[in-house]
């Protein structure tokens, strides 16, 4: 109802930060639905993500391209299975393009490839700590995908986890992207709002497809 009422409209929540609602469109979604559900299986699946302090992330993560652990990549999954990671689609790397290209503008489109991707999924009880996504040698914009249920997506400063922040909420096929003054920006999840995903998607959580290029 409150959709109806009021139109979500595109927003810079922060220079070089910008949420565009509703990019995916229903049939793109699904597509990418189906291939996480693909790359989530094992080898090199879905995993729990272990902290450096022993502790455990709640929302679990496959990775493309380059595996990401605390904090390093590898080519294998070296805190798992030990398998090859998967590798990363050329058909991402466009569609990363094209997200920076309508949320940043032309200008902001990079020349080197997106070559890696972290899928998370988040259950009902999943959240993210505030963080930085700070172990790519490269600069180029990081684009986040959202699929499934509405999550609280907290947006801050470049110099501490606490305030000045924004809260915006993402919904299934919301587009986040921030590069430039905003790239190592903290951000992360504190809620996610279980039962809010498109019924026709078919899935019970959120997920949230996080492009980036690595500079290796």
């Amino acid at each position: 109802m409150d959709a109806e009422l009021f139109p979500r409209t595109r927003a810079e929540v922060a220079p070089g930060a910008v949420h565009v609602p509703d990019w995916l469109d229903a049939h793109r979604q699904r597509e990418l639905l189906a291939a996480c559900r693909e790359w989530a299986r094992p080898p090199a699946g879905l995993r729990t993500v272990r902290t450096p302090g022993g502790g455990t992330m709640t929302a679990r993560q496959v990775c493309l391209g380059w595996h990401w652990y605390p904090c390093a990549y590898a080519r294998t999954v070296v805190d798992g299975d030990g398998a090859p990671v998967k590798p990363f689609p050329a058909w991402l790397d466009e569609l990363g393009r094209r997200a920076v290209a309508d949320a940043l503008g032309p200008g902001a489109a990079m020349t080197a490839p997106y070559d890696i991707a972290l899928i998370n999924f988040y259950d009902a009880d999943a959240r993210m700590g505030m963080h930085r996504d700070g172990d790519e040698r490269s600069g180029a914009p990081v684009v986040s995908l959202s699929l499934g249920d509405t999550c609280v997506f907290r947006f801050g400063n470049t110099e501490t986890r606490a305030k000045p922040y924004t809260d915006v909420e993402l919904h299934s096929g919301d587009l986040f992207v921030f590069g430039g003054p905003s790239r190592s920006a903290y951000h992360g999840v504190p809620r996610v709002h279980p039962g809010t995903a498109p019924p026709e998607l078919g899935l019970a959580g959120r997920l949230n497809i996080t492009l980036r290029v690595s500079g290796f």
